[in-house]
């Protein structure tokens, strides 16, 4: 087969937009050696892929006992029998959903990707006024993250704000009804089981309470070695299940995510739409069509270049959170020290958090001017559910009326595409992917995508994208210790 004539910027049906035009030129990359690397390293990598939704194993892939171990990401969207996600899962959460509308607070209680994940989902479909806002909640509960950090200035401030709100339902004649949800697939993760443990001693003691609680684990591990297990069991609580062959940092599409879109009332089945149309059109396109191959191929070409830094950098504040599930994301699963045949390879990017334009003020100097090692990934929301016009309240000062009839909607574009063409003027690398709105579908096709972009990189590298070898140190050097 010919070398093809690539597009590098990809529209997908649903209108998403993955434009990686700036990844090549002067300095950059050429079309030639990607052309080229397409239809050998991607062509292979494309192949390990679709192994990997058939069988549901990645190369050299092990538990931590060392015996094989199934990777299921590519399954969580498609609802069927056997699959992460089955219909009586998704009813299971549906009428969970419904249950929690009588509750005033739950409290979600998970480290790594059991709370980066729901932080996403909170801060896209609640956001900073939810708990502040009925109107917003429509019914269902105020939500608050916890258990991510031993951190006890925090876990108090908390306490203080359910105990105030407790205090506040007591003159309404009612205690406050509060849910804690711990998301722990062992049972025994020491930041979340701490704090679980903390606030439930502290509030079960609280007359102004009422406290329940819904555990999230392993459904199926041994319950004389299942803490989580075993209290719920006692006390008659809700279970939901962490599944087999789905890592913390790939869950978010499964009950440890779910669970809070449930809380949110948000639309689970079109955030599993979303994500099952992006696979789908993934595993259909060509090779030079296919954005989570071209993503990983590009960027794993830019990173032999010296890019072992990666910016991404969304314009919206309901992003931000996004940065920071995929810097865990990327981090744990391409941050290497050996390859898959046990060669040492120290392979994979930095990724860093930005949020546009509040870090064009902090970090875009850097960008601009420092290193020559970086790939700036934006993100844009094209229309934004909301719009704000400035309007000048002090028509005696001058200054003030240029802002008169301002759009920030149109800012914030021109803001973007004022880095974007900075950056590119100078050949440094970038990319810009554009979402026609920001609901649950579109939503689950970015995270999607980004998942799968991992699995293409993890196959180019060469590398195991699904364990997490250098956690393990720490943990056993923080174990002795304690």
């Amino acid at each position: 087969m010919g070398v093809v004539e690539v597009s590098y910027n990809i529209t997908v049906p649903s209108g998403i937009v993955f434009n990686f035009t700036n990844m090549l030129g002067e300095g950059r990359l050429s079309k030639e050696e990607v052309e080229q690397a397409l239809e050998s390293e991607g062509r292979a990598a494309d192949a390990a892929v679709a192994k990997l939704r058939e069988t549901g194993f990645s190369k050299a892939h092990l538990s931590k006992d060392g015996t094989p171990e199934h990777v299921y990401f590519p399954r969580m969207p498609y609802i069927k029998e056997g699959n992460p996600n089955t219909e009586a899962s998704i009813i299971k959460l549906l009428r969970y959903s419904k249950r929690l509308r009588h509750y005033d607070v739950v409290v979600f209680l998970g480290v790594g990707g059991s709370y980066l994940g729901n932080k996403v989902l909170f801060d896209c479909f609640g956001g900073c006024h939810w708990n502040a806002n009925p109107t917003l909640r429509q019914g269902q509960p105020r939500i608050y993250f916890s258990g991510n950090n031993m951190d006890p200035v925090d876990c108090n401030g908390l306490v203080f704000e359910v105990q105030r709100l407790g205090k506040r339902y007591d003159q309404l004649g009612r205690p406050l009804r509060v849910m804690l949800v711990p998301i722990s697939k062992s049972g025994t993760t020491l930041e979340t089981i701490s704090a679980f443990t903390y606030f439930y001693d502290v509030f079960s003691k609280d007359k102004d309470i009422e406290l329940d609680c819904t555990v999230v684990t392993d459904l199926r591990a041994d319950v004389e070695k299942a803490p989580l297990l075993q209290l719920a069991e006692k006390f008659g609580w809700e279970k939901f299940d962490i599944k087999e062959g789905i890592g913390g940092r790939f869950c978010v599409m499964t009950d440890p995510g779910l669970v809070t879109m449930a809380a949110l009332g948000g639309d689970i089945e079109e955030f599993l739409r979303g994500a099952r149309e992006m696979d789908t059109y993934c595993k259909q396109a060509e090779l030079h069509e296919n954005p989570a191959l071209m993503n990983a191929l590009l960027k794993f070409l830019a990173y032999g270049k010296g890019r072992d830094i990666e910016v991404f950098m969304p314009y919206s504040m309901h992003l931000k959170s996004l940065s920071e599930w995929y810097v865990q994301l990327l981090a744990e699963s391409l941050g290497k020290r050996y390859d898959r045949n046990g060669e040492l390879k120290h392979y994979g990017r930095t990724p860093i958090v930005a949020v546009g334009t509040t870090d064009m003020h902090a970090q875009t100097q850097q960008h601009q001017d420092g290193r020559l090692n970086k790939v700036v990934q934006f993100l844009e929301v094209a229309n934004p559910v909301e719009e704000a016009i400035v309007h000048n309240p002090f028509p005696e000062f001058k200054l003030f009326a240029q802002y008169e009839g301002m759009d920030m909607r149109k800012n914030l574009r021109a803001a973007l595409n004022a880095n974007e063409g900075a950056l590119t003027s100078d050949n440094r690398y970038n990319a810009r992917f554009v979402l026609p709105k920001l609901n649950e579908y579109y939503l689950g096709q970015l995270m999607y995508f980004l998942m799968l972009s991992v699995a293409y990189e993890g196959e180019l590298a060469d590398v195991d994208a699904y364990d997490q070898p250098g956690v393990e140190v720490y943990k056993r050097l923080m174990k002795e210790q304690l």
